[in-house]
């Protein structure tokens, strides 16, 4: 017999998940305690053995094996809110994409056998358990009407950033996201604030959980052929694109259904490590901060009722819109908050080849070439058509293919492409809604002008022959915000004056808040900075948990 003193906040279910055990073996061993679900915290509680845990497995036989009955009515556990307002948290983590799970999987990870409390608040639901390509049902436009239905545009974003949308769900936009995950290239990034090694390190941290690799496409005729031609035409640093898809295959006993990473694939790993407390469909209204040390976080049901919920660290994941938004609203002081929003200028063209020219299996397209000194734009070649990511969808048979041909420009952060709160909108929530500010300036126009010239270089190369696009150009310009590549409205820095964090992620003058999403990028080059916030996140969380030892 064992026994325990139980956490602020523990309950018999909460004791028994963590010790693998069953919860109706706690109840026999405790018959003081009537409610599994109630708070026990400071109460001793009796634990089972290892010898009768063993034992109790090693009887149970196939037909005679019975399990408590639960009521599951989700495929992630939820924490009720009520539950959650009893307890003081080590982090509470606002949002879940990219840079909120990678914090919650590095906690759980590193404090997986230190009693610390973690919890996620997600403004979003349940929408999806899995990445969408990972979905056999789905197909390229099939996903894109989805989304758009599913999303919704970003308040105030309309006339300057028109193309701009919001995804609020677990996971964020992660599950919808193409799986490119490139590097910055820093060397031309000579004002980037982080280390090379230190940045390095971290890459390769985030490479390896969000398994990325180059080899999607390896044996693809088409990427060979096309590769080829690039080389021989005048680009030789033409490469394979790097994309989180885990190929190892399903065999031993696990399986890799996530194959396409998103960040459920995050929290799964968080959440069979060390569990934490999940709200969803809560909306955070304030952080709540005393003496310079962030105390809590405000947060309201999706009924309007709201809650307290205490934190010693407060991880900001919402957006590059939702996190400076809280901020700005929770009255956080800095001239930098809100600014500097930044997105790459995004142009596209549509390549056409003869298919005689392939062998009859010909694989697909995924390959780049990454920016240079005097080239300061990415270019990403794939096709056939939307089939690169094809999963049960085939592409039809045709005399010639089709090719898309994308182009993601490098820009200077610009202090007036901002984001601030509407003086007389607010959400449902009483929440002030947003006005957002962008415009490309001259130095953005003279890439735009390369990129353009760029396409019709690398189509040439090619052989291909560029079409018409539906505005009548061979090379069309995106409206701002149709990228989802937004970034810098809560940038890391040295200077309080021209950034909100400190090179960690933590706000300036504000003890144990942190922000980890892509609005702390204070440049984004010319790439997908989704791998860059992953990192970057991971980075955040080790700091955090280096000061709160």
């Amino acid at each position: 017999m064992r026994i325990r003193i139980a956490a602020s906040g523990d309950t018999l279910r909460l004791i028994a998940r963590s010790d693998n055990v069953d919860v109706s073996a706690l109840i026999a061993l405790n018959p003081h305690i009537s409610d599994p679900d109630a708070n026990v915290g400071g109460a001793q509680v009796q634990l089972p053995s290892s010898h009768q845990i063993a034992r109790s497995f090693s009887t149970r036989g196939h037909a005679s094996r019975s399990y408590e009955r639960n009521d599951v009515p989700e495929w992630i556990p939820l924490t009720p809110l009520e539950r959650m307002t009893e307890n003081e948290y080590d982090v509470v983590i606002i949002g879940s994409g990219a840079g909120g799970a990678a914090v919650t999987w590095r906690l759980c990870e590193r404090w997986r056998d230190k009693g610390k409390r973690v919890a996620v608040v997600e403004k979003g639901g349940l929408l999806l358990p899995t990445q969408v390509r990972n979905l056999p049902t789905m197909h390229h436009s099939r996903l894109m009407d989805y989304f758009h239905y599913v999303s919704e545009p970003v308040s105030g974003s309309a006339t300057e950033f028109s193309g701009a949308r919001q995804l609020f769900a677990l996971g964020g936009k992660t599950l919808f996201w193409d799986t490119v995950s490139s590097r910055l290239d820093l060397p031309l990034l000579p004002e980037w604030p982080v280390p090379r090694h230190e940045m390095d390190t971290y890459y390769e941290i985030a490479e390896r959980i969000m398994k990325v690799t180059k080899e999607y496409t390896e044996g693809a005729a088409l990427s060979d052929n096309l590769l080829s031609r690039l080389h021989h035409g005048g680009f030789p640093e033409a490469t394979r694109l790097p994309l989180a898809i885990a190929l190892n295959p399903t065999r031993l006993g696990a399986i890799h259904s996530d194959v396409c990473f998103s960040s459920i694939s995050l929290l799964a790993k968080a959440l069979h490590t060390c569990p934490f407390d999940l709200t969803v469909r809560t909306c955070a209204m304030q952080v709540l901060t005393d003496s310079g040390k962030v105390r809590g976080v405000k947060v309201m049901s999706s009924d309007k009722r709201p809650y307290l919920l205490k934190a010693k660290n407060v991880v900001m994941s919402a957006s590059t819109f939702e996190t400076p938004r809280l901020l700005l609203h929770s009255g956080i002081q800095n001239r930098a908050l809100g600014r500097y929003l930044t997105n790459q200028p995004f142009m596209l063209a549509t390549g056409r080849l003869d298919r005689s020219e392939f062998p009859e299996r010909i694989g697909t397209l995924a390959v780049y070439l990454r920016p240079t000194k005097d080239r300061p734009y990415q270019v990403r070649l794939t096709g056939p058509g939307d089939f690169w990511h094809s999963g049960h969808a085939e592409p039809p048979l045709r005399d010639e293919l089709d090719f898309n041909l994308l182009l993601f420009g490098k820009t200077e952060p610009c202090y007036d492409n901002r984001i601030v709160l509407h003086p007389d909108i607010t959400d449902e929530f009483g929440m002030p809604e947003l006005k957002v500010h962008f415009s490309y300036h001259e130095a953005d126009h003279a890439v735009i002008h390369q990129m353009a010239q760029g396409a019709k270089q690398i189509a040439a190369a090619c052989g291909m022959r560029l079409v018409e696009q539906e505005d009548g150009q061979m090379v069309s310009l995106m409206p701002p915000g149709v990228l989802h590549h937004d970034s810098g409205t809560c940038r890391m820095g040295v200077d309080p004056s021209t950034s909100v964090t400190d090179l960690y992620g933590q706000v300036h003058g504000i003890s144990g808040l942190y922000v980890a999403d892509k609005s702390v990028l204070p440049y984004i080059g010319a790439g997908n900075p989704t791998l860059t916030t992953v990192a970057l996140a991971i980075r955040s969380a080790d700091h955090l948990i280096r000061t709160s030892e």
